[in-house]
Order: structure tokens, then C-alpha cells, then sequence
């Protein structure tokens, strides 16, 4: 999993203003609900009254509301308001701040005043006037007073009621009689009540869509910096994959197969890049939605947390489940996909072969078995995921209901009210939709994970062809009296990593300028493994091999390469131009150059028949020119670089004889300059060789001219039976 996150180190100051802008991305979203619920309860139930203290009240109302209140009370009420220059009514004169403190300080009183006032409607009875007011009327002053002691006694029995009823539903829902009684009060002091109504409601929507817009921004901002940090990822694990595999010699790319290098450098990198997005946006997201979410219910005093626990459990079970059967399945889908690349590869590239085997049905059977297999997993993984979402939608579902039968009894008692229990279940949802993304990149981790341990495996694995810390210069034009292209091989022996036996074993022989030499033997000798020592594809085990006096190791791999002009076994053209791929070992060649390479190589006749010569375009692999004309390329190319050694790995094989000797004449004016080293399987492209080596079961067996192997080397003497008779090897007939 670290080799995960690890990835955005690089992207950190980018992260940081991804997760500001989620926080601001879920504040909205979590804002909304709240809206919703104040539409609901202030702008429709309540008219759009946002306060318990009305802001216009008529001046019997303001003495009758007296009456519920203490001293203290009495005091914050008569400094709020100020009479009008009528006497009829009083204004509210309190800011913001002190209203909120009126609604905590007064909510007591003026809900009582309102359960008087509706008291009184169902009556029919007349208002309560102040004691002072009443004073004047006819009754006798000592029956008024006995009335006001009573009614005073009523008042403390239902404000202690009140309060109790406060400390069991909580301020809100008494809230709502208290703001109840603001708008009655407003209205029979003249208020237009619904100009007020419409004017909160437009308010509160026009702020639901400023958010919802501020929403959208800050998504899509965060979205796009999301998909720019795992376009930049995948960009820079591509990047390490490639310089790493392009510095590994044979032994990595042996132990790394093509197939798995192929999938871990496209299919693996693909899986982060997209975990990358979803970490960015869900999993970043989900934790402050989920804590937010939580916050938010608490605020709404529903207390009705227990259904979202018992959600929430419920959740958690059925993913621990489908956790526990789908991981192993996910952890295996990227070996399946390594096999199915590997199977893949090997039909494509061998498809003529097969077709001349008439293997296409077995083959078409192989890649069935590998197809099948990861369709297999990969069915069963959907499956699961596909089973994963009806079921989080069903228990959503089954939330709200819950919710709303718990709600709808507790609206009825009067100890709910509805744009809370609309709120609670937004933000429930919000919450339980927060754990499932969770739990969602739980699943997805884990594959991610395998990919990121697969890119990270290819990525610290380095060369065993190394540079040395401090390289020497390769000595040139006969510096310190050594001739320019000398490779000497000195006792040198070789096995391949794992191998029990030494694969080449005692070699020693050296390449002079101006002489050609030439390796041949059987399958299997070892001549492909000693060219593939010359440039350090392989380090030697035993023994040295030197350049102009120096080891190989203790030159600079850049340098030694630029000596050698290798042309291996098999030609491997680029796609381009041909005059691209003679320039592939020497971008500073002319036109002069590269015909002079092409004419030696015998390829400038069916250059010069194309129409664009030398600017014709050359397929992927070389595809649209043969095999003689590829090889003819091939050798072309090493020509053009114009090294100090030449090392033809049996590049002579798909000439004919005629082609094969002119080639070998011309080339022998170019080489004259410089070491050349022939492996080869036909007799008649060593035999005028200055110096032939013979190899048998990685030892050099025998070694000089054509006529003397002929009449010392046995091993020498078969070959060239079996390819020339014996009046073309100059052996008179007894």
C-alpha cells in the first residue's frame, strides 16, 4: 500500500489544495440540507419569522406579554423596543447579536404568551389588560388583585411545565411557538406577512443556489487537479520503467519476461492512475463528508443517531463479506493478465510459424484457456461489485423509512419538526454514502496495491551492467602504444545467472585492426553468448575481456559502445525512414555517408528503386522489406556508425552467395581500419577469414586458417563437409 501513496509525494502542494477544496466542496453539500430544512420550518410553517421577538408590536400586546416574564426578562424586553410616535405600537430596535439573545432569554415567556393568546381565541374571551390598566374599570380593586395572584400562580405552574417539556424535546420545537407568536403579533400590528414570507424564501433559495454554483466550481477545479496529479503519476512511473528497462542487460530481461514489462508498463500503471483519481476524490472526500454528516445530525435534535449506528453495522458486515471473498480474486486478476499478454504476444509474433505447423486450433485453445481464466475472475469480481450497490441502495432505502416512521410519531407528538427530519436524512444518507466510498476504495486498494508492488519491483531493480564509479578513457589512435580496436579475450568464462555449468569456459583469442576473424560451431557452442559479451549485454564470470589495453568494466558503457557495430542475428529495423535507421548508431551521418554504408552493404540498389530512396518509410520491425533486404539494412547501419570493431552475428544468413561475397569483398576495403569479428554458420562466408575460431560445447577447440582446420580440426573438417563438396574445398578424391 505504500508504494501507493508514495506516488504523490511529488504532488504534495497539489494535494493540499485538492483536500482545501473538498473541504469547501462538502461544507456546501452539507449546507444544502440545513437550507432545505429552514424552508421548510421558518419560510413555509413559520412564514419566514427567523426570531421569537416580533419586529412590530402592537402596545397592549407588548404589556400583556409582561405578565410571563421575571424581572430579568423584563428588563431585556423593554430595552429592545421603542415606542412609535403614535403610542400604538413598539419597533424593535436590537441588532443581529442581541436578537439571538432575546430568542434564548425570552423563549419562555412569549411561547406561554402564546398558548394564552390561542387560550383566549378559543374562549372568546377578552384580552388581559396590565393591572395598572385595569385599575379604572368598575370591578372592586381587592377582587383584581386576588385575580392577578392567581393568574399568577397559573403562570409559574405552566412556565415550570414549559421548561420541563424544553429539557425533554429540546428549544427547537418550543422555538416554533415562539416564532408562532411573532408572526401573529406582527400581523395585528399591521406587518404584511406575506411580503416578509416571500422575501425569506427568496433569500434562502437564492443562497441554496450560490452554494450549489460554488459547489460546481470547486468540484470541477478539484476534479481537474485530481486528473492532472494521476496523468502525472502515470507519466512518471512510465517514465521510471522505461529508463530503468532501458539500462537492464539480458540477465533483468530474462528475469522480467517482455509480456509481464509490456502489462506492468500500460495495464498496471492504468490501475494506479485510476485508484489515483478515486483516492483524490472519494477517499479524500468520504472522511470529511462522514464527520461532517455526523456533526450536522447532531445540530438537527432529531436524536435519532441509534438508526444510522444500526445502518452503519449492517454495512459494515455485508462489506466485510464481500471483502473477504473478492480480495484474493483481485490480488490474482494481474498474474492472469501477465499470462493472457504472454500468450498474446507469443501467437503474434509466431503466427507465421504456426500457420506452417497448422497449429492455429491448438493455439486457438491455448489463448481460450488464458482468456477464459481471467474472464472467470474478472466475472466473479463484477459480480460482486455489481451485488455491492443494489445493496447499499436497498439499505439506504430501508434508512429513510426507518427514519420517517420514527419521525412521523414524534412530528404528531409535537416534539419533531419536519424540515429537521427532512435535514436528518439528507445528512443520514450523506453519511452512509461516505462509509460506502470507503469501503468501495477498500476493494479497489488492494489491486492497485499489487500493480503499485509490481511497477515498484521493476523500478528498484537494477542493472547488473553497471558504470564503474570512476571510468577510464578508452586510449585512441594508438595512444600509449596500443593500436586502436585490439579486443582481447583473456581466459574468459561465463554462466548465466541460475545456471549450474559455465555456459563458455578458457576463452582467449584477440581482434586485430585490419584482420578479419571468424567464430563457427555448432548449435549451442557458445558463439552467440561471446558476442553478447563484447558490449556488456553480460558481464563475463571468469576472466577479462579488453579494448585497446582497458577492461571492459572499467569503461564507460556509453564510450565502449560507440566502438563496437554490432549486427545481431536477427536485423531489427525501427519504424521511420531507412536513412533514420542507418543514422541509429551515428545521427551525425551525411547522405554521403549513408550511401557509401548502403553501397557496401549492397542495399543501394533496391533503395534507389523506391520512390523516396532513401526517405521511403520503413514499417515497425521492418515489416514491409524482406529478410535479406532487413539484413542488408542491418549491416548498412553498423557501417554508418564506423566503429573500431565489428562484430557480425551470423548477419550473412539470409544473403545468397553471390550478394554474400560481393558484400564481404566491399566490406573488407571499409574494415581495413578496424577489428572484425564473423560468426557464422556457412563455411564459404569464414573461408578466406584470417584467423577462424572453433567452438565446440563453449570451448574453443581449434583455431588458424581455412586449409589448416581443414587438415587439424575435425570438429572444422565436418562442417565444411556437410556444406561443400570436396572439389570446392580443394580436397582431391582418392
Amino acid at each position: 500500500m505504500r508504494n501507493v501513496f508514495k506516488n504523490f509525494l511529488p504532488y504534495k502542494k497539489t494535494v493540499f489544495m485538492i483536500v482545501i477544496l473538498l473541504v469547501v466542496q462538502a461544507y456546501c453539500m452539507l449546507s444544502l440540507p440545513q437550507y432545505t430544512s429552514d424552508i421548510i420550518d421558518t419560510g413555509i410553517q413559520n412564514k419566514g419569522q427567523e426570531h421569537i421577538v416580533p419586529s412590530k408590536i402592537k402596545s397592549e400586546d407588548f404589556e400583556q406579554a409582561k405578565l410571563f416574564m421575571n424581572d430579568n426578562e423584563l428588563r431585556l424586553w423593554d430595552t429592545a423596543y421603542q415606542k412609535s410616535d403614535d403610542g400604538k405600537t413598539y419597533d424593535l430596535k436590537a441588532d443581529d447579536d442581541e436578537l439571538s439573545k432575546l430568542d434564548d432569554k425570552l423563549l419562555v415567556p412569549l411561547a406561554l404568551s402564546y398558548q394564552f393568546e390561542k387560550m383566549q381565541e378559543k374562549s372568546g374571551e377578552a384580552s388581559v389588560k396590565n393591572s395598572d390598566e385595569n385599575a379604572s374599570a368598575t370591578e372592586n380593586t381587592s377582587t383584581m388583585e386576588a385575580e392577578v395572584v392567581a393568574l399568577k400562580e397559573q403562570i409559574g405552574k405552566a412556565r415550570e411545565k414549559l421548561e420541563k417539556t424544553i429539557d425533554k424535546v429540546g428549544e427547537k420545537t418550543v422555538k416554533s411557538m415562539g416564532m408562532a407568536y411573532a408572526v401573529d403579533m406582527q400581523k395585528k400590528a399591521g406587518v404584511d406577512i406575506d411580503a416578509m414570507q416571500k422575501s425569506y424564501l427568496w433569500s434562502a433559495g437564492l443562497r441554496m443556489v450560490v452554494f450549489s454554483f460554488l459547489m460546481l466550481v470547486v468540484s470541477v477545479m478539484a476534479a481537474y487537479l485530481a486528473s492532472g496529479v494521476a496523468a502525472g503519476i502515470g507519466r512518471d512511473l512510465r517514465s521510471k520503467i522505461y529508463k530503468n528497462v532501458i539500462s537492464f542487460s539480458n540477465a533483468e530481461m530474462d528475469k522480467f519476461s517482455t509480456a509481464s514489462l509490456i502489462t506492468r508498463s500500460t495495464n498496471d500503471v492504468q490501475q494506479i492512475q485510476q485508484v489515483s483519481v478515486m483516492l483524490l476524490r472519494m477517499a479524500l472526500f468520504a472522511p470529511i463528508m462522514g464527520l461532517g454528516g455526523v456533526y450536522k445530525v447532531t445540530q438537527t435534535g432529531a436524536k435519532m443517531g441509534w438508526v444510522i449506528a444500526v445502518a452503519l453495522v449492517v454495512i459494515f458486515f455485508i462489506i466485510a463479506l464481500l471483502v473477504l471473498v473478492a480480495m484474493p480474486k483481485f490480488k490474482k486478476m494481474q498474474v492472469l493478465v501477465d499470462d493472457m499478454n504472454l500468450v498474446s504476444r507469443e501467437i503474434l509474433t509466431g503466427l507465421s510459424v504456426i500457420r506452417a505447423f497448422g497449429r492455429e486450433e491448438e493455439e486457438e485453445k491455448r489463448f481460450d484457456e488464458a482468456n477464459q481464466k481471467l474472464r472467470k475472475n474478472q466475472l466473479f469480481t463484477n459480480r460482486v461489485m455489481t451485488f455491492m450497490f443494489p445493496t447499499m441502495i436497498l439499505i439506504m432505502d430501508v434508512l429513510v423509512i426507518g427514519i420517517t416512521w420514527v419521525s412521523a410519531n414524534r412530528i404528531d407528538m409535537g416534539t419533531l419538526r419536519v424540515g429537521a427530519m427532512t435535514a436528518f436524512i439528507s445528512y443520514s444518507i450523506q453519511i452512509v454514502m461516505s462509509f460506502v466510498m470507503l469501503t468501495v476504495m477498500s476493494i479497489i486498494l488492494p489491486r492497485a496495491s499489487v500493480a503499485a508492488d509490481r511497477i515498484d519491483e521493476v523500478i528498484r531493480s537494477k542493472s547488473s551492467i553497471l558504470n564503474p564509479k570512476e571510468p577510464k578513457s578508452l586510449p585512441l589512435n594508438g595512444e600509449a602504444g596500443v593500436a586502436n580496436g585490439v579486443l582481447e579475450f583473456e581466459h574468459v568464462s561465463f554462466r548465466f545467472p541460475g545456471a549450474e555449468n559455465n555456459a563458455i569456459e578458457d576463452i582467449s583469442f584477440t581482434l586485430r585492426p585490419g584482420t578479419v576473424t571468424a567464430m563457427i560451431g555448432s548449435t549451442g557452442a557458445g558463439k552467440s553468448t561471446i558476442v553478447n559479451l563484447i558490449p556488456r549485454f553480460y558481464d563475463v564470470t571468469e576472466g577479462s575481456i579488453k579494448l585497446n589495453g582497458v577492461d571492459l568494466r572499467e569503461l564507460d558503457l556509453k564510450e565502449l559502445r560507440n566502438q563496437i557495430g554490432l549486427v545481431p542475428q536477427k536485423g531489427t529495423l525501427f519504424s521511420g525512414t531507412i536513412a533514420s535507421n542507418l543514422r541509429f548508431g551515428n545521427n551525425e551521418a551525411d547522405d554521403v555517408q549513408l550511401k557509401e554504408a548502403a553501397e557496401i552493404a549492397q542495399a543501394l540498389d533496391f533503395i534507389e528503386e523506391k520512390a523516396d530512396g532513401f526517405d521511403s518509410s520503413i514499417s515497425q520491425g521492418g515489416s514491409n522489406v524482406s529478410g535479406g533486404q532487413k539484413q542488408r539494412l542491418a549491416i548498412a547501419r553498423a557501417i554508418a556508425k564506423d566503429p573500431s570493431v565489428y562484430v557480425f552475428d551470423d548477419s550473412f544468413s539470409a544473403l545468397d552467395m553471390k550478394t554474400d561475397a560481393k558484400l564481404r569483398k566491399a566490406l573488407s576495403e571499409k574494415t581495413k581500419d578496424a577489428s572484425v569479428l564473423i560468426v557464422a554458420q556457412r563455411i564459404s562466408t569464414i573461408i578466406n577469414a584470417d584467423n577462424i575460431l572453433v567452438l565446440d560445447e563453449g570451448r574453443i577447440v581449434s583455431s588458424g586458417k581455412h586449409e589448416d582446420l581443414l587438415k587439424t580440426c575435425d570438429v572444422y573438417a565436418q562442417i565444411a563437409s556437410s556444406q561443400l563438396s570436396n572439389k570446392e574445398l580443394g580436397i582431391e578424391e582418392a
